[in-house]
């Protein structure tokens, strides 16, 4: 059986490749899908076209990237609600042009304060569940938004949730790809209190080109736009989260979401072959990206060359070792010393190169020896300069299942990503933060700023960030075919949860690696198979300070536009 699964996924690994090189582009590589779109004021790259033109809309009307960020990410909690919405939380690094700095914000929410692991082993529960109330959170989205907008934002909070109430009230065209994942998810998660009635158009999943209204939402987008912060964390909103989760047997309280507040972070970084890329610390996994990259940095990328055997060998196996280290240290730095610089030292990377064999994949790895001590993406650049890297999530697409009363919006799963064995660095305990998939990234380049990006989708994002900012700079590929360029994505590592890998994992490669490719890597040793939908979704803005031009860039994995004025 097995050896038959592999002749069908070589076979359809080849039939991929062929069918890729049908197109013939006059200019660029032939796996590009368009051209970069090139514009002088102002840039939005999102994953929805009318959430990308809203954004534009506010930076005509003199709103900062920052405004235009948090606007479209509105439209996204209501365009989108697979991958994000304000029951999720959220992420940024922002570029600003008057101080000539980067800030990051770390608006991810807490566990219950009344949540411990004994609950799950006198239940005799040895995870936290997926769906249901166990694995929510408290939503830090909408402290977000206000953290970014008192720092950085210039137009009203009512000025930027004005679209996003208009189309919940009157309607909008569902999207292709968006409509099959509200279906499946229709599936999973319509006999969950309140999903038909929030989700569902007269009992049937949404389609394509169905217009779909959200008036809860919109009630609820009022509220905040009036009463600020305080409206979803402090009054009736509150009130109904708190009494809804634990009407269905949860934890989280009034005084969870009272309590809740955003953090300031200082972003981090490397340098890779003159360039500075950033990410920011745990609890997040931006720093994965970043131990890949320095120990990608000791191989000849460029002289092995894009989609070779000895490219992505090496690529897998640098991914393994950095995630042994995601496993085991990456949690929230409030309960734990977290070696970060260590982590993404040259020094360390040195170290940890040294144990790839170049002929052989590794079945495991261990996490280094220090010393003590579904998704969305947009990002934003605006006439002034400034630009936001941001990035919004509920995870597993829609969340928990835990949609409150007449509120429009679905509650995250963010606590299933917590460890439940004791002393781990990503132990479950009251008051702290899961580990966290989701991570916006920006690179400098000699102190000024080059580019925005990010790619969405859970593990993929720290491999799909390498990967991209490999192909600009070791391939030297343009923005729109550094997203475009077919991806590696690696499974089966350890994860932060539990779970250890003794294998060496799955290699999936996207259609378009060739299937000598594929046979080198199997000689290797590697497991290679397929997938479908896995690879994320990226959006990026570049700014060209000789040309004065941003250009902007959308991946035809998802629904996105980049456009700009």
């Amino acid at each position: 059986m097995n050896k038959q699964r592999t002749y069908w996924t070589v076979f359809l690994l080849l039939t991929f490749s062929f069918a890729l090189q049908a197109q013939d582009r006059v200019t660029g590589k032939n796996f590009a899908t368009r051209s970069e779109v090139i514009a002088q004021h102002g840039m939005v790259a999102s994953s929805h076209p009318l959430a990308t033109q809203i954004g534009l809309d506010i930076l005509k009307q003199g709103g900062t990237a920052t405004d235009a960020a948090i606007a479209v990410n509105a439209a996204l909690g209501l365009m989108e609600p697979t991958g994000c919405g304000i029951g999720g939380d959220l992420f940024a690094i922002v570029w600003d042009a008057k101080t000539e700095q980067l800030y990051g914000l770390n608006a991810s929410g807490r566990s219950p304060q009344n949540l411990t692991i004994d609950y799950f082993v006198d239940n005799r529960m040895s995870k936290i569940p997926a769906l249901g109330p166990l694995p929510v959170s408290v939503p830090g989205c909408v402290d977000g938004w206000f953290e970014l907008h008192n720092k950085f934002g210039k137009l009203k909070m009512k000025t930027l949730l004005a679209p996003a109430i208009e189309y919940a009230r009157e309607g909008f065209p569902v999207t292709d790809l968006i409509a099959h994942y509200m279906k499946l998810s229709s599936v999973r998660l319509k006999e969950y209190p309140n999903f038909e009635e929030t989700y569902m158009i007269e009992g049937r999943p949404v389609s394509k080109g169905d217009v779909f209204k959200n008036p809860y939402l919109a009630d609820t987008y009022e509220k905040i736009a009036k009463k600020g912060r305080d409206a979803f964390y402090k009054g009736e909103v509150a009130e109904t989260i708190a009494s809804f989760i634990q009407e269905q047997g949860g934890f989280l309280t009034k005084e969870d979401l009272a309590a809740h507040r955003s953090e300031w972070v200082t972003p981090v970084s490397t340098n890779y072959r003159g360039y500075d890329v950033w990410e920011l610390p745990p609890n997040g996994q931006g720093i994965a990206a970043l131990q890949i990259l320095n120990i990608m940095e000791g191989f000849d990328v460029k002289e092995m060359g894009f989609g070779s055997p000895a490219y992505i060998h090496a690529f897998v196996e640098a991914k393994k070792l950095a995630f042994e280290d995601r496993a085991k240290f990456y949690a929230d730095p409030d309960f734990n010393d977290i070696p970060v610089e260590q982590l993404i030292s040259k020094e360390y990377a040195q170290e940890r190169r040294q144990q790839i064999m170049p002929f052989r994949a590794a079945r495991r790895y261990d996490a280094g020896k220090l010393r003590d001590g579904d998704t969305i993406y947009l990002t934003v650049a605006d006439k002034d300069g400034n630009m936001v890297s941001l990035i919004q999530s509920n995870y597993r697409g829609m969340g928990s299942g835990m949609v409150p009363p007449q509120l429009g919006f679905m509650l995250q799963d963010r606590g299933e990503l917590f460890s439940l064995e004791e002393g781990h660095f990503n132990a479950l305990q009251p008051g702290k933060r899961p580990f966290h998939t989701i991570i916006p990234a920006f690179i400098t380049k000699d102190g000024k700023p080059y580019i925005s990006f990010g790619l969405m989708g859970g593990a993929m994002q720290p491999q799909g960030h390498a990967q991209v900012v490999m192909n600009l700079i070791d391939f030297e590929m343009n923005l729109q075919e550094a997203g475009d360029a077919p991806r590696i994505q690696h499974v089966g590592s350890s994860q932060p949860t539990g779970g250890y890998m003794t294998d060496g994992g799955t290699v999936l490669l996207e259609s378009g690696f060739d299937y000598e490719t594929i046979r080198s890597l199997m000689k290797k040793g590697h497991k290679v198979s397929y997938s479908v939908g896995s690879y994320g979704g990226y959006q990026a803005i570049q700014w060209d300070e000789k040309k004065g031009v941003y250009f902007g860039a959308s991946e035809s994995r998802k629904d996105g536009h980049a456009a700009g004025y």
